[in-house]
């Protein structure tokens, strides 16, 4: 019985697919700006029928609200070209589809083009081919990321129907990998019962007149005939014919692959052609768009850092032993685990790496996360577990509740490592991993830190040598020469004639005068401040004598050493906002006064430019991991006691884009970035409130006071610590008396955070001898001394398991808005800045300036640099300049022997009593323990 098949429009059903993707897009720009989809055409040539099918992919992304990047190629592009830009096309995070329009160019066989479209990521795929998506397409036990576009199509316009796929005879005409096969394996895939036909198959038509459902898709114009059908049958013609008709305007008219009118009396439905497959494959392109945006979308914001399983043992091992025995995951892992891209990470072997600055460029848009300082109370010189709280904390926030969490620690020193002190990768199983890379070499920043500060040494003095040698001619000549006839300024030389006030741009207009000027800097030797460092502790270059062979005609001078940490250069690095502001600082950094009295710097040596040559690896922070796998950025590490004791600002502002969230999501996907204070909250922490969170604009949220029952009972009069010798028994057996007055020092340093409006969370950093009593008074004494929290933590034993009640309770202190100020404003005078920190914070009488210190002071008001905030270098054992003095000192005048500039970094530095910028080394050093196994390759011994 003949009926007349109900027609299956696939332009109406496309266009409501349309604009269903349209209205989602506009549903999630109303909640994220930002989102943008975007897909990526590649065209090779110009060939009419490619560019007709790009016109219409283009007025579809239009009408829905796809952005439309059209890269055009010439006919003649290269399969390797054409490669090129696909790769920067799948490393594009505004990109979220791509499509290479075939065929390319005549000379691109199969091969080149199946090349081309394996290099599409499959995460952009949006065409379905890649091999990966046709694989999982192909398999039950898988979904791919995009299914082809047009048997996506052919599945919609059949669900359209109303008949139900499951158990019916489906017949498919074609065996290509754009439809016929495909839609094979998606009809199978819900349950019909196929048969694919093509070329080669015989009884054809028998095979046609079973099947209830029939795809066409041979390109063979009107081949199928209504006799072959079967009543009843639901058609989808794929073909796409053109076949001669006068009656057209162009002489030919466009068919499908099943004579429509015969077949039409038989099926129950049948696609047109046109208007029937042709629009889905566009709609379903701009479906897979929209999908494949959505997905890059959460991806970009998911942090989701796999744990790495801890095997705690009774008896904890020691450090190296807990970190040897931990397999790290491969860095790349972790880069894009925490939502960095390939472009962004550069490796240093498979467990560091370093960051490309680039990521704040692409992350700018978000709001941070949570920003803590991790600080503590005065410690002893054994050290509280500030490091091992920071990334024991971490790993709790991380690997325990799933938060977006970076540690940014400094780096360690090798004056400490191979010293009294140790390392600086935590301790127990809260370390920064592989331990013996961090605490050694790293990366080589510190070696660049060394580098530059010793040219800048070494240009000085051959300056200074070769002005006390030579006449203002011959060193003019010599500092501007002739060459091939020409002679002209190197740019830092028109710095430096602006700095002078002169205006003139050709070396041979300079009057004698004006030559004289600009030639000699006319360094005043006594005034020098610039030493050379290195990066051990050697107390025999405190003070050398250089200049002694007889070439330097004897030009002596003494000078000395600090260590490498101690440099402004290394105080540079840690507080430069970007690779531009680093030159410009070190440009700054004045190394002596003239004999005029006006301040010599580093640009005026004329050797700024190679010092950023030398630093350009340098700035950007170092990735590494916990012990449980949680992100560490490893940056910069001047030291607490001389200079300002933080890691760089440019680590923390990229943890703190890692970890922050887009304009409309939901706060609680936020994450927290725990950087470190070095030593106590007098030192570390009010470094990074006053001077790096000036500099930076960033605002902490809290602050976390790490203490111990060992340093507060030194602080409440038990027997001195001293490293290598046994602890005392009052350190290891309950004491509450001593205990009891020791957390005066915790209290003071809690009194002291809130001046600067912080939450105040004290950590207390448990260990194995200490007594429930112990801990009990200890939290109890913090809350009532105003800490919004106080928490036994044991990570060093336990890990982040161990410290899951601190981090609980700093995610609801991080909760409320940050009341964050500074202590004091820039425009008082250097003494007044001075006093201030010294009587609020480690509560002096007042300050003594030595006359030294006082003639400093003078210059540098003179020379303008009083608007700069203070960086006390003074003991980290006492809350006073005077290590012996324990608990909270009181009746006290603070000594400031000399006051040291470092403008480039943009701090004044006073030295308090005799503190010292090159350490030395003990009786008994840690080096003796260090070693390799001869075996194995490793290193053993190291903590």
């Amino acid at each position: 019985m003949s009926t007349t098949a109900q027609i299956i429009d696939g332009i109406r059903i496309a266009k409501s697919l349309r604009d269903d993707v349209a209205e989602q897009i506009r549903s999630w720009k109303s909640k994220y700006p930002r989102f943008q989809p975007q897909l990526a055409i590649i065209q090779a040539g110009s060939r009419p029928d490619s560019t007709v099918y790009v016109r219409m992919k283009a007025k579809a992304a239009e009408e829905v609200g796809i952005s439309l990047n059209h890269i055009t190629l010439p006919e003649s592009a290269t399969v390797e070209e054409v490669v090129s830009v696909v790769k920067k096309l799948n490393d594009d995070v505004s990109v979220s589809g791509i499509l290479v329009q075939l065929p390319l160019g005549p000379h691109v066989g199969p091969d080149g083009e199946r090349t081309v479209t394996e290099a599409v990521s499959p995460e952009k795929d949006v065409d379905g081919f890649h091999a990966y998506n046709i694989g999982h397409l192909s398999s039950r036990a898988s979904d791919p990321l995009f299914a082809p576009c047009t048997p996506s199509g052919v599945i919609r316009l059949l669900e359209s129907t109303g008949v139900s796929i499951e158990g019916l005879r489906a017949v498919v005409l074609g065996r290509s990998d754009i439809v016929g096969s495909p839609v094979t394996v998606m009809l199978r895939n819900r349950d019909a019962t196929v048969t694919q036909c093509h070329s080669k198959t015989k009884n054809l038509p028998e095979i046609v007149k079973e099947a209830d459902i029939l795809v066409a898709a041979i390109g063979k114009p009107e081949f199928v005939q209504g006799s072959w059908l079967k009543p009843g049958v639901v058609v989808i013609d794929v073909g796409t014919n053109y076949i001669p008709d006068p009656t057209k305007k162009s002489g030919q008219r466009l068919v499908g692959d099943v004579e429509f009118t015969s077949a039409s009396q038989t099926a129950s439905h049948i696609t047109p052609v046109p208007g029937g497959v042709g629009p889905m494959t566009v709609a379903m392109l701009m479906h897979n768009t929209l999908k494949s945006a959505e997905r890059l979308w959460e991806q970009t914001r998911a942090i989701k850092v796999t744990r790495l399983p801890l095997d705690i043992k009774e008896k904890v091992p020691s450090d190296i032993e807990i970190a040897m025995a931990q397999t790290p995951k491969n860095i790349t892992t972790l880069a894009r685990e925490i939502g960095l891209l390939p472009t962004e990470v550069e490796n240093y072997g498979k467990y560091k790496a370093k960051v490309e600055l680039s990521v704040l460029d692409r992350l700018n848009h978000r709001k941070d996360g949570k920003y803590v300082v991790i600080s503590g109370i005065t410690p002893t010189p054994l050290g509280e577990g500030k490091s091992t709280m920071t990334i024991g904390l971490s790993q709790a926030l991380g690997a325990h509740f799933g938060r977006p969490t970076f540690a940014c620690v400094r780096q360690p020193s090798q004056g400490p490592t191979f010293g009294i002190k140790g390392g600086a990768a935590g301790g127990g199983y809260s370390q920064v991993i592989p331990m013996d890379e961090f605490n050694l070499h790293l990366t080589g920043d510190i070696h660049a830190v060394t580098a530059a500060n010793n040219l800048l040494a070494a240009a000085l003095d051959a300056r200074m040598f070769h002005e006390a040698t030579q006449s203002d001619k011959a060193l003019y000549n010599r500092l501007v020469p002739t060459k091939k006839g020409k002679r002209e300024f190197a740019p830092l030389m028109l710095k430096r004639l602006q700095k002078l006030g002169i205006d003139k741009t050709d070396p041979n207009e300079l009057t004698p005068e004006e030559i004289k000027r600009f030639a000699r800097l006319d360094v005043e030797p006594a005034t020098i401040t610039w030493n050379r460092v290195l990066d051990v502790n050697d107390r025999f270059l405190r003070k050398i004598t250089i200049g002694q062979n007889p070439t330097e005609q004897g030009h002596e001078r003494v000078t000395g050493f600090d260590i490498s940490v101690a440099s402004e250069v290394m105080a540079v690095l840690a507080l430069a906002t970007g690779l531009e502001d680093m030159q410009v600082r070190l440009g700054k950094m004045v190394v002596a006064t003239s004999k005029r009295g006006d301040p010599i710097t580093a640009d005026d040596i004329g050797v700024s430019g190679a010092l950023a040559i030398l630093m350009k690896d340098a700035i950007k922070p170092n990735l590494m991991q916990t012990l449980e796998g949680t992100p560490v950025f490893v940056h910069a590490g001047p030291f607490a006691n001389i200079a300002h004791g933080n890691s760089s600002i440019l680590a923390d502002r990229v943890a703190l884009k890692l970890a922050g969230t887009e304009d409309g999501e939901d706060p609680s996907r936020g994450g927290y970035v725990l950087t470190e204070g070095g030593f106590g909250a007098d030192m570390g922490m009010e470094k990074f409130c006053n001077i790096k969170c000036r500099v930076s604009g960033l605002t902490p949220d809290a602050v976390v006071i790490v203490a111990t029952t060992r340093a507060l009972k030194m602080h409440g009069g038990g027997p001195e610590v001293i490293p290598g010798k046994a602890l005392h028994e009052t350190y290891t057996k309950e004491n509450l008396a001593i205990l009891r007055e020791g957390c005066k020092n915790l209290l003071k340093h809690i009194e002291n955070s809130k001046k600067f409006g912080l939450k105040v969370l004290v950590g207390i950093n448990k260990f194995s001898t200490d007594t429930p009593a112990e801990l009990a008074l200890i939290k109890e004494l913090a809350i009532a001394g105003g800490a919004d929290a106080a928490i036994v933590s044991s990570h060093w034993a336990e890990g982040g398991a161990g410290a899951r009640e601190l981090a609980a309770a700093l995610i609801v202190c991080c909760e409320a808005p940050s009341n964050f100020k500074f202590l004091y404003g820039l425009d008082l005078s250097i003494e007044e800045k001075i006093n201030i920190i010294c009587k609020e914070i480690y509560g002096a009488d007042g300050i003594e300036l030595s006359d030294l210190a006082r003639t400093q002071v003078d210059t540098y008001t003179r020379q303008g640099f009083s608007g700069l905030p203070i960086c006390m270098a003074k003991t980290q054992y006492s809350f006073s300049h005077d290590a012996s003095l324990k608990g909270i000192p009181t009746d006290f005048i603070v000594p400031v022997r000399a006051v040291r500039l470092s403008a480039g970094a943009g701090f004044l530095y006073p030295l308090l009593g005799d503190m010292q910028t090159m350490p030395g080394l003990g009786t008994r050093p840690g080096f003796w323990e260090v070693g390799l196994d001869p075996e194995s390759g490793r290193v053993v011994g190291l903590f």
